[in-house]
């Protein structure tokens, strides 16, 4: 299954006919992808799920569609098992930046997370998920894919915001806390936090 978000709605290119977010169901080789994206970015549908007989072909079909801009994350904790976020546009986020040339893309997410977040001593842990959303630049859709990490830090400095980025906050954030903010970010921040939970249970 891969999950793609327009606008905090999700396009899910799935095998399975499991419907059980009540979205419309549509059969990937009938669609019009572009037709689905307008659907979805004026409100028409809050959802959709895109049944595919052959997920890998028409993943990679469907990539082919865009330019796909490459980023890497991270969901850091500290000692306490507080959850690291940055403040940007109004919304609680997680940081995360884009790969430069030559880089490996874990690489990318340790450096993404020490500039926006002023932080040091960082640790990967593991792979935690890759997200996928669309975003329009230039009067084309792109496609964002974001790495992300489950990264400990123990670092007891003060957090600075990287404003040049238009971050305005930083902060770690207790599992009350971490709920409230949940409550103002994006639907692929919520997902990767759900991933992180899924982690503890096993």
């Amino acid at each position: 299954m891969y999950k793609v978000f327009v606008n905090d709605k999700p396009i899910i290119l799935t095998t399975s006919i499991k419907n059980e977010e009540d979205f419309p169901v549509y059969i990937y080789k009938n669609t019009t992808i572009e037709e689905l994206i307008y659907k979805l970015k004026v409100g028409k549908i809050s959802g959709v799920y895109l049944y595919s007989t052959n997920l890998s072909e028409n993943w990679e079909e469907f990539r082919q569609k865009f330019k796909v801009i490459v980023a890497g994350g991270g969901l850091v904790l500290n000692d306490k098992k507080e959850v690291l976020f940055i403040y940007r546009g109004n919304k609680w986020d997680l940081p995360k930046g884009r790969i430069e040339k030559d880089e490996l893309i874990e690489e990318t997410a340790v450096r993404e997370v020490e500039e926006e977040c002023g932080i040091e001593n960082l640790s990967i842990e593991r792979k935690l998920t890759q997200t996928y959303h669309l975003f329009i630049f230039d009067n084309e859709y792109r496609l964002k894919e974001t790495h992300w990490y489950l990264m400990n830090s123990s670092y007891k400095g003060k957090l600075t915001p990287q404003l040049e980025e238009g971050i305005t906050d930083v902060a770690f954030k207790n599992e009350e806390s971490t709920k409230e903010a949940l409550q103002n970010t994006y639907a692929n921040i919520q997902y990767v936090y759900d991933c992180y939970l899924e982690t503890l249970d096993l």
